[in-house]
């Protein structure tokens, strides 16, 4: 290893290299050249229904078409809200092919709740589930939407299929399944799908111009729009390409479980996959049922996901005795991985689990473990080709950390963006002398592994003694019958943080919150072991299963 190679040069799995180039390569391009190559090969199954390469570009062709006719263009917004499904592939290409930015959204989401973004971005068209288009139409009123496309998940679909598209709707459920029909002035999807293709000549975008706009609150409940050029996405893809070789172009099966709407979904499921000429397993929900299905018709060999996830898959092919066997790679992030969990997946599968991180501002993923046997459960890995980290003091950013010393993670790289969308102070705070602060508290190893520690903003500073959650998570997950915790801080009526443990127990066991804090007691320092134990039915998550501890927090602080 020569001077200027980094610690963890020598853990790259064979044949990563340690940087990259990228060119002036779009995300457009990933899908057009696998088209070139590969265009009669399957790009997308949806419930067991197949669109080739060749007519997946002929219909992002047509829809670039329609949306053109109704005045998409360069630099505009386009939001989706709409589950995984073919009709949000082709909306995301057509909207880039017109040199436009793909605004992903979450379907489920209240108008309330969609109205933020929807002000900020300016959408003028908005293509949309069909039974969520009341809720969009809402946002017509103070908005400056004007079109709204209404998708019908099931018109292509056997009536069997159909069934398994009864999507959960978060609030007025039962209001809003009673839906048959777009509400009036919403334009079908199909008028789109029947336009005439886009003149070819129509200028393309190029790498500079801002394909993703995605939204992240992060800990303070605002939304903030996170711009991801074309140059960002793409680095990102051709980073996953190198990290896992062993991935083959053109007879790859991807299974695509998590949302497009949030960045791992988007890039390391979907773009990734676009870019290999990998069938896309599209599944409109993490339903188990609906996975289960997908590997009966094929098992994938690219499975990216959640350790939930994960966890169910493996749980339900062992009751239902079906072989996983075949899935070659995972790569799990968004929350830590249980070493056990590995054991149990790799044992069933022949394939590797690692963990790997990032965020959405590093479209998203940063850091990541081997691919290989040499990969180290419980780290998060090592940085990914061409992106630079130091771990830096939190209290004077200046000040490099030395290896086993917890420091904030900064980071460097083609992946990350350049700012929040329209807040410049915020873009201010989210970085330090052209390095993006994660928030994030890790140690490295002598030889460059990385392990999380804690968010810095979720820290509880209790008696002037700083305690990291996820420490005391840990202790209280070793005890028997813990289905799952999350610790947060919780205010007194003196406004002293107190640390409070909020528990989910197994169905049918018995524990007392005391037993928990003796438990705790036996791994943790005084000051860390919660004066509170609460036990709930469940937590607080996000769409990705990951646990909203501002969530908890605000529902113990009110109960």
């Amino acid at each position: 290893m020569s001077a200027q190679e980094p610690a963890w040069a020598d853990s790259y799995g064979p044949g990563v290299p340690l940087h990259l180039d990228y060119g002036d390569t779009t995300v457009l391009d990933l899908l057009e050249r696998s088209v070139e190559r590969h265009a009669d090969r399957p790009a997308l199954d949806f419930l067991g229904a197949t669109t080739s390469y060749r007519e997946l570009d002929e219909a992002v062709r047509r829809v670039a078409g329609g949306l053109s006719r109704l005045g998409v263009g360069p630099g505009d917004n386009v939001a989706l809200v709409m589950p995984n499904c073919p009709q949000n592939v082709v909306a995301f290409f057509a909207v880039l092919r017109l040199g436009a930015t793909v605004v992903e959204h979450n379907p489920l989401y209240t108008a309330g709740e969609l109205r933020p973004a929807f002000a900020d971005h300016g959408a003028r068209v908005a293509v949309v589930w069909d039974k969520v288009v009341p809720v969009v139409e809402e946002l017509r009123e103070g908005c400056a939407l004007e079109h709204v496309v209404a998708v019908d998940l099931t018109r292509e679909l056997p009536p069997l299929k159909r069934l398994a598209l009864r999507l959960p709707i978060a609030k007025a459920r039962a209001a809003r399944e009673q839906l048959t029909s777009p509400a009036p002035g919403a334009l079908p999807w199909h008028d789109l799908l029947s336009s005439p293709p886009l003149d070819p000549a129509h200028p393309r975008p190029s790498v500079d111009d801002v394909a993703l706009l995605l939204y992240t609150s992060g800990t303070t409940g605002r939304p903030k729009g996170v711009p991801l050029r074309h140059r960002n996405l793409v680095a990102n893809v051709l980073q996953g390409q190198a990290w896992v070789p062993g991935l083959a172009d053109g007879a790859e099966t991807f299974l695509v479980p998590l949302p497009l709407f949030h960045a791992y979904g988007v890039t390391v499921s979907v773009l990734l996959g676009i870019s290999l000429a990998a069938k896309l397993v599209l599944l409109p929900k993490p339903d188990i049922d609906l996975i289960m299905d997908a590997i009966k018709r094929g098992v994938p060999s690219f499975v990216p996901a959640v350790p939930p996830l994960y966890q169910r898959i493996v749980d339900e092919a062992e009751r239902r005795g079906t072989s996983i066997k075949g899935i070659r790679y995972g790569l799990s992030g968004a929350m830590p991985l249980p070493s056990a969990l590995v054991e149990r997946w790799e044992t069933a599968t022949g394939g590797l689990l690692v963990e790997g991180y990032g965020l959405t501002e590093t479209s998203p993923v940063i850091v990541g473990n081997p691919m290989t046997s040499s990969r180290r459960p419980g780290s998060i890995g090592v940085p990914f080709p061409d992106v630079e980290i130091r771990l830096a003091d939190p209290e004077d950013l200046d000040r490099v950390v030395a290896p086993g010393e917890q420091g904030e993670l900064l980071v460097r790289g083609p992946q990350v963006f350049s700012g929040y969308r329209g807040l410049p102070d915020e873009t201010e705070a989210a970085f330090h002398d052209g390095w993006f602060r994660t928030g994030d508290v890790v140690t490295m190893s002598p030889d460059g592994f990385l392990t999380i520690v804690d968010r810095i903003k979720e820290v509880i500073i209790t008696g002037g003694f700083n305690v990291y959650p996820s420490e005391v998570e840990a202790a209280i997950r070793t005890h028997d019958g813990v289905l799952d915790v999350a610790v947060v801080g919780v205010r007194d009526e003196e406004g002293t943080e107190q640390v409070v443990a909020a528990v989910v127990l197994e169905d049918g066991v018995d524990l007392q919150p005391e037993d928990l804090r003796a438990h705790a007691r036996q791994a943790l320092t005084g000051y860390k072991v919660p004066r509170r134990v609460v036990f709930v039915e469940e937590l607080a998550t996000n769409p990705m299963g990951k646990v909203l501890r501002r969530e908890v927090a605000e529902s113990l602080g009110s109960s």
